[in-house]
This record gives C-alpha cells, sequence and structure tokens, in this order.
C-alpha cells in the first residue's frame, strides 16, 4: 500500500519531565474507545475512524494537559460538552485541554492511520490468498497512533473496546467480546468487555480472517472455588496447516500452574489467547488477555528441537509480565529492567523447571548473555536502572543490557540472598504494589524485608553502574612449574560510563578440571564469595596445576571469563571431550568473548569449531557457534587468512552435514549454516546440488526456509538471476517467500540491482513508490550489502547526508532499520591499520558535524561504528597470529 510521506512532528517525544507533570496534574479513569475496521481489506483506503471517550480528573481546577493522538486528521474534540477549536486544540500529536474541571470527560474523534511499519494498527495482505489481517503493536507508545489517550505507563484506566470488522473475520481484544451485532451490510460490531487497570501500551486489538483454536486451563484456589482461564491461539488461515496449538496450549498450561505456585497471585486478566502475527517486530508482548507473537513461531519448515524451546521460553517471557509488568508497572521507562529483566530470568527459570526442556540454562548462557556481552561493550552502554529522558531514548533501551543483563543479575541476585527470600520478596511486591505503578526502590524495599540484607550496595554495584566485570584465576607455581603455591579469584571492573572502577560482590563457583585418559573431566568445584579486586583459593596450594580453571562455573554471575594461558591451551585441544553441557556452553561463550576483545585470533577460534563442533550435543549451543564461526570468519578475518579460512569452513560443513544422522537436528543446523556462508563463497557446488537435488543428502528435506536460503547464497553468486527468483515466488506464494525472494534479490553482484536495493532501503519505498513493509525494508537492505566492495562502497558517499532525512521523515522504528542495516560495516583493514579506517574516519566526521542530531540517531552511529573498529582490530590481530594476542 502506498502511503504519503509525513514529517513525523517534534512533539511526539514525550520528555521524562512532561510525563511527571502529567501524572501530577491529572489521573486517568476510563476510556471507551471505537474503531472501524470495516473497510480494511481496501489498499486505497490509507486509515480508519477512531472515536475515544476519556473519564479523567484534574488536581486542579482550571489547569490544563493534553492528550496524545498520531493521526491522519482530527474531525471533533469536545471537552465537558464543548467543541473545542480544532485549529487550536489540535498541535502536532498533542490535543490540548485547558480549562480542567475537577471530573473531566473528552471526546475525540479523528482518523488514524494502517502501518505497515509493525507500529500502531499493522495491516498484511497474505501473498498466499490475498487475505487482509491487522494487529496492533504499541510499546513503548503507539498506542497513540491508534486512538488519543495519555500515552504513559503511570497513568492506568480501565479500557472498553468496539470494534467494527467485517463479520467474516475474528476480532479480539485484552478481554472476552461481552456482545456481537451483525449490520446485514457484511460488517459486525463487537463490545468487549471492560479491562482491569492497565496502561495504554499493553491495550490491543486484533482483526482478520484468522483461525482460531480454544481449550480451557483451570485450578483449584485454597478458598475451594475454582480459577477457569479460556485459553485461545490464532494464526494466519494460510499457516493453519502448520499449527500446532496443542504444543503451545501444553506450554501455557504449565506455564501458568508454575506461576500460580511461585508467584501466590492468581492469574489476574481474564482469558489468556495467544496470536501469532506477521511482520512482527518483536519476539512477542505481552498485552494481557491478547498475547502477540512473531508468526515465525509457527514452523511452516523443520524445526529444530532448540527453535521449540525458544518458543517455549518466549511463551514463558510473556506470561511473567502478566504479573512483571503488566499487574505491577514500572512508574516511567527508567525502571524498565522491573518488567523485562525479571521477565527474561522468569521465563528461563520456568522451562527449566516446568517443561521437558533441560537446556534451557545452557542456552541461556550461551546465547541471551552473548547478547548482553555485546551490548554492555558497547559506547551506549547505560546501567540496568538507566536514565530515560524521553520516549526515543525508551525505545532504544529494549536492549541486551534491559533484557540478558539483568537476568543474568537476577540469577546472581538469587544466588546472593537465596532462593527461597527473593520469591518472598516478590510475592509481597505483588501484594502490595498490585495494579499500580513503582520503581527500583520499591522491590529492593521487599527484598530487605525478606532477606535481612542492606540492598542499598548491591543495587549501586549491580544495577546502577554498567560494564562487564572480568573473572580470572591468578596462580603462583613453586619452582618445579608444576605446583601450585598460591591461587587467587580476581575481578577486573570499570564503568565506562564513569569511567570509575566498580568492584562488584559475586557469589559465583570455581570449576576445576583435569584430563583423564584424553577427556576432560571435573576434578572439584568451590563456591567463592569475592567482593573485592581478589578472593584467596588456599584450597588450591599444594596441588598440582590444573588442566582447566574455569571462573564462574554454572554461570551463577555476571562476568567474563578470562582463561591462563595454560588452561586456554588445554580447552582448545580437549573441549570436545568435556561432558558437561553448562560449563562447556560457558567455555565456549568464552572463548568468543576473546574472539571479539582481541584476545584470541579468530583462525585459531575457527579451528577448535571445525575440529569440535561435531562433539556439541546441544542443537542451540551448536547453531550459535556456528552463527559465531561465520561471524569469525566474515567480521574477524583479514583478507588473507579470510579466502583460506572460508574453504576449510565450507569443505567442514558439507562433510559434517553428511556424517549426521539422516534427519537430525544437527544436520539441518549444519545445511542453514552452509548456505548462509555460501553468500560470500564456499560450497556453492554442494549448495546448487540440493537446490536442484543433483547431490541429495539423506534425511536432509530442502523444505520453503531451506529453499530460500539456498536460493540466496546461489543469487549473491551469480548463479540465480532474477527470473528464476520470479519464477520461484510465484510457484509458492507465502510471506516466508515474499522475504526471502526481496532478500535473495538484492543480493545479485549486479550494479543496476545494487543501485535499486541501495534507492529502495534509503527511501522506505520500492521502484513503483510503495512503501515497504518492516520485514521487505530489513531483507533488502540485508540484500544490499552481501557483495564484493566494487559493487556496494561508491553508494555510501550518499549514506552520511542522508541520515538526518531518513530520521525525519520515518517512524523511529524503519529509521533504525535503514540506519543499521546500510551503515558500512563490512569493512576489511588495510594498510592504514584498524584506527584509521576511511569509513570511521567518515563516521567521526558525521559525529562531529551532527552534535544536535537527535541523541536515538547518534546512538544507532556510535554503536555500528564501534561493531566495525572493533572488527578491524579483529582483523589485524588474525594478520599477526597467536603470539599477538594477549592470553589471561
Amino acid at each position: 500500500m502506498e502511503q504519503p510521506e509525513t514529517i513525523q512532528p517534534p512533539n511526539q517525544n514525550l520528555g521524562r519531565d512532561e510525563a511527571a507533570a502529567r501524572a501530577a496534574a491529572v489521573r486517568a479513569h476510563s476510556y471507551d474507545v471505537a474503531l472501524d475496521l470495516s473497510r480494511a481489506a481496501d489498499p486505497a483506503v490509507a486509515g480508519y475512524r477512531s472515536r475515544t471517550t476519556v473519564r479523567f480528573s484534574a488536581a486542579a481546577p482550571g489547569s490544563s494537559t493534553f492528550l496524545d493522538f498520531i493521526h491522519g486528521g482530527v474531525d471533533r474534540v469536545v471537552l465537558n460538552g464543548t467543541a473545542l477549536e480544532i485549529g487550536t486544540a489540535v498541535v502536532g500529536s498533542r490535543i490540548l485541554l485547558e480549562g480542567l474541571q475537577p471530573e473531566n470527560t473528552v471526546e475525540v474523534d479523528g482518523t488514524a492511520l494502517y502501518s505497515s511499519s509493525g507500529e500502531g494498527m499493522h495491516r498484511f495482505v497474505d501473498p498466499a490468498d490475498g487475505e487482509t489481517y491487522l494487529y496492533t503493536q504499541y510499546e513503548p507508545a503507539d498506542a497513540r497512533r491508534v486512538f488519543a489517550n495519555f500515552e504513559q505507563p503511570d497513568l492506568k484506566a480501565e479500557f472498553t473496546f468496539t470494534v467494527t470488522a467485517p463479520a467474516g473475520w475474528h476480532v479480539a481484544s485484552n478481554q472476552a467480546a461481552a456482545r456481537r451485532e451483525e449490520h446485514g451490510d457484511g460488517t459486525a460490531t463487537w463490545a468487549f468487555a471492560p479491562t482491569g487497570h492497565m496502561s495504554t501500551y499493553i491495550t490491543a486489538v486484533l482483526a482478520g480472517p484468522y483461525h482460531y483454536v480454544a481449550d480451557t486451563w483451570s485450578r483449584r484456589l485454597d478458598d475451594g472455588g475454582v480459577l477457569e482461564v479460556p485459553l485461545g491461539a490464532s494464526c494466519r488461515a494460510s499457516l493453519a496447516p502448520h499449527f500446532d496449538a496443542e504444543a503451545i496450549f501444553d506450554v501455557t498450561k504449565r506455564g501458568l500452574d508454575f506461576f500460580h505456585d511461585l508467584f501466590d497471585f492468581p492469574y489476574p486478566w481474564g482469558k489468556y489467547d495467544q496470536a501469532f502475527v506477521p511482520e512482527y517486530n518483536l519476539g512477542a508482548m505481552e498485552n494481557p488477555g491478547l498475547v502477540t507473537f512473531t508468526e515465525h513461531y509457527v514452523f511452516t519448515s523443520r524445526a529444530t528441537d532448540a527453535q521449540y524451546e525458544g518458543r517455549a521460553n518466549t511463551i514463558m517471557h510473556e506470561m511473567a509480565h502478566m504479573w512483571f509488568g503488566d499487574l505491577v508497572t514500572m512508574r516511567w521507562w527508567d525502571d524498565l529492567w522491573l518488567k523485562e529483566s525479571f521477565a527474561d530470568f522468569m521465563g528461563t527459570l520456568a522451562v527449566d523447571e516446568a517443561t521437558d526442556w533441560r537446556t534451557a540454562w545452557v542456552t541461556f548462557a550461551n546465547r541471551r548473555k552473548a547478547w548482553a556481552y555485546v551490548q554492555d561493550q558497547l559506547p551506549t552502554t547505560h546501567p540496568i536502572v538507566a536514565d530515560i529522558t524521553d520516549l526515543e531514548a525508551a525505545r532504544q533501551n529494549f536492549d541486551g543490557i534491559t533484557y540478558a543483563k539483568g537476568a543474568s543479575v537476577l540469577k546472581q541476585l538469587v544466588a546472593y540472598v537465596g532462593r527461597e527470600d527473593f520469591i518472598s520478596a516478590v510475592r509481597a511486591y505483588f501484594r502490595c504494589h498490585a495494579y499500580g505503578n513503582t520503581t527500583l526502590r520499591d522491590f529492593l524495599d521487599e527484598l530487605e524485608r525478606a532477606s535481612g540484607r542492606d540492598m542499598e550496595a548491591w543495587s549501586a554495584a549491580w544495577l546502577q553502574t554498567a560494564g562487564v566485570p572480568v573473572l580470572s584465576v591468578e596462580l603462583e607455581l613453586d619452582d618445579d612449574g608444576v605446583t601450585v603455591r598460591a591461587a587467587r579469584l580476581r575481578q577486573e571492573g570499570t564503568d565506562p560510563v564513569t569511567g570509575r572502577r566498580v568492584l562488584r560482590p559475586h557469589v559465583t563457583r570455581l570449576g576445576v578440571f583435569g584430563v583423564r585418559e584424553g577427556a576432560l573431566v571435573r576434578t572439584d568445584s568451590v563456591d567463592v564469595e569475592i567482593t573485592g579486586e581478589s578472593a584467596d583459593l588456599p584450597w588450591l596450594a599444594g596441588r598440582p596445576r590444573p588442566a582447566v580453571l574455569l571462573p564462574n562455573d554454572g554461570d551463577l554471575s555476571y562476568a567474563k571469563v578470562r582463561f591462563d594461558d595454560h588452561s586456554l591451551g588445554v580447552l582448545l585441544r580437549h573441549l570436545d571431550t568435556l561432558d558437561e553441557p553448562l560449563a562447556r556452553a560457558t567455555a565456549w561463550a568464552a572463548l568468543w568473548n576473546m574472539v571479539r576483545d582481541g584476545a584470541l585470533p579468530a583462525p585459531e577460534f575457527l579451528e577448535a569449531v571445525r575440529r569440535m563442533a561435531a562433539s556439541v550435543r546441544e542443537v542451540g549451543v551448536l547453531q550459535m557457534l556456528l552463527d559465531q564461526s561465520v561471524a569469525a570468519l566474515e567480521s574477524y578475518c583479514a583478507p588473507a587468512p579470510r579466502a583460506r579460512e572460508r574453504g576449510l569452513l565450507a569443505d567442514r560443513l558439507v562433510e559434517l552435514m553428511r556424517a549426521a544422522d539422516p534427519g537430525s537436528d544437527h544436520q539441518l543446523a549444519f545445511a542453514r549454516t552452509l548456505a548462509r556462508l555460501a553468500r560470500g563463497g564456499g560450497g556453492e557446488d554442494a549448495v546448487a546440488g540440493l537446490l536442484d537435488g543433483s547431490a541429495p543428502v539423506p534425511g536432509l528435506a530442502v523444505d520453503e526456509e531451506l529453499r530460500w536460503a539456498l536460493l540466496q547464497a546461489l543469487a549473491a553468486r551469480g548463479l540465480a538471476g532474477r527470473k528464476r527468483l520470479d519464477d520461484e515466488l510465484g510457484s509458492a506464494p507465502s510471506a516466508v517467500a515474499a522475504v526471502g525472494h526481496a532478500l535473495a534479490q538484492a543480493s545479485r553482484p549486479d550494479a543496476g540491482v545494487k543501485r535499486a536495493a541501495w534507492d529502495a532501503a534509503l527511501s522506505g519505498a520500492d521502484a513503483d513508490g510503495r512503501t515497504l513493509s518492516n520485514d521487505a525494508l530489513s531483507a533488502t537492505a540485508e540484500g544490499f550489502t552481501v557483495g564484493d566492495h566494487a559493487l556496494i562502497d561508491g553508494h555510501y558517499v550518499d549514506y552520511w547526508p542522508a541520515l538526518a532525512g531518513i530520521w525525519s521523515r520515518m517512524s523511529i522504528g524503519q529509521a533504525t532499520r535503514v540506519v543499521q542495516g546500510l551503515f558500512p560495516v563490512r569493512q576489511d583493514v588495510g594498510p592504514e591499520g584498524p584506527d584509521a579506517h576511511p569509513v570511521l574516519l567518515a563516521a567521526d566526521r558525521w559525529l562531529g558535524d551532527s552534535s544536535d542530531a537527535p541523541r536515538a540517531l547518534r546512538r544507532v552511529v556510535i554503536e555500528q561504528r564501534d561493531q566495525l573498529a572493533r572488527s578491524l582490530r579483529g582483523q589485524a590481530i588474525s594478520l599477526r597470529g597467536p603470539a599477538a594476542a594477549p592470553r589471561g
């Protein structure tokens, strides 16, 4: 659909101080919201009628306030029975309300716009059958794209939604429909029951010909009553044959049982629907009573056990939000961690203790923490409790710090105060603050009462500082070079925001391993508490030097691990023989951090992966390791060693794919990685043979997802042209195929193709002027970056001058996709050295000349620049070899 280009009004970016002032001035009571979506299937109709009645009180008679509404036109505003002058009352995205009474009613009647960016009311046309689907996504502040409201988390209210839509559609909201009325013209109106007291950003509407499955969960309460919760699960109709609703309900029921017992607070939101929707910007969103998920969790192609575990983790994460975030909500986005960190931790805990997966903490150590370590080493890192001055900053803080680092620190907190006291504090927190808003202090108060500990020092060290601690073991050996004379666990830590040294309290564990009959085995594991620079390890004195010392064994704390030289050498030779999943995952994660830090040359890491990947039994860890191997090759190897390493890795992936058990998850992981690697060269014959069937691999089905991955590899190498890609899409149209086609087409090594892809990504529209959806935009940008420098680099001269315009004319979500996706991050170290690369210098010039650019835009550029600088430093290390890399 083509939509008019709009410049974002400057008053969309609500400031924290403005929000605090409004919260002090007014109190919201209720909203009645009526949406007319009856013409949504007509692509020529850009918007829909949105009518809102808000009831609220004012602290001071005669005072003023404002509503938020990002709209396509406002027709009427009536305050306490008086119609306001539109030209005066409506200013950009705000509706000004003056002369307030103690109790007020305001009615706003206007037009809201459908979106293709995943923000507000997203509209999607299914390429498989032409049907139209709608859903809403608001966090942190996009409810105002659908209806007029006080868009901040601490102005909670009750919401009653009424939706008019085609009569044959499935329409849903946070509560069940109280009544439905057909109009005789092919449309119907659904009136939903009022919600509980909640924030604007977790309200939701879903509408379209969705496939819907129902079930029920029930639980006997302590008072003898029964809590019965209707369950629902929905997806697009064309996905119905692939929809495993029974498996989704099984995880859901286990989670409701688990959290009911753990939190000692019954599920508070009535029904529990879960909708899997297209082109979703997030993994999921915790709208109470109507949780929305990316439909990537509806597996239309073969899925590995790790993918099913990942879906279960997301289901549990969102369910934990029903209490952390929905029932008790942070007052402002500074305390976003009060919901996201807790949900990340609780989701993993629920998968570990309430489902049949026993690798949840292994996956967490290997995947979630890797995200946190990357984010926490960027120049833009921030404390878990962040300083969020406005909504743009809030949107960017849904990051690895708030989610994965926060969850890691909560895991450390449980070890620090004990699980029983931690859960007691959580239960008291819900009882005290149900349906309200809180800050950090509120939770710490409950924790102090439950544990008897003063939590101020812990909070200051872990929640209010930034940066990754580093744990290592320092050994002194006797003259024989074998016997340990003294040993201590050391920590290093600097807050990169303040530059001050930070030594945090850790309750952790040191693992001791030896080599027995060629295998690495645990010989000891000792709990250690370290609060300062070091903690002595007297029990190691007088013993022979262990083969491997593993700090943070059990992954109890949040810290990077640095191995001593001896331990590193043994791990690089014997890690495949270690038969303990969590210890093995922790060691692999530490090795990857060393590559990123320039402490382990990428070729050494790649050699270890090639030799030992077959021994990794957990497919989630394996897939992460394979992803890291491709990143090590493409980002941390200089061109000279890269060419050799690419061939070695491609050959090994083909070998592993053919040797794996037929039809196994491991076989599929090797095939998917081969397809990704082959975009840049290597393994083309194997890819072509899989695709045309001339060289099949027993047990490996070339399904839709793998087929498009293979086609993208051939397209990038010039072995699949436009006609073939178009024919593939036409023969089996689907959402997966449409995105796969966009990426493959933009990957083709043709100057005209690259120019078209560049122009489309930069403008957000295709050659015919049609707005690219969020998924299409990302695929086009990614496809553009695949290929030789000769085809790509000449376009970047237009990148820097375009940044300000991109940010002003696109929503922040779409603009971020473009600025990140087109940043010239794939560069090679040159004779000038890593620190003087022309792209780094260009970024520095732009940052120096653009001090007045929006902070959110500058943050994206700063982060991308840092990723490139780290890549170039790693490439320089790869040229100098092992002796140049500092160890220990």
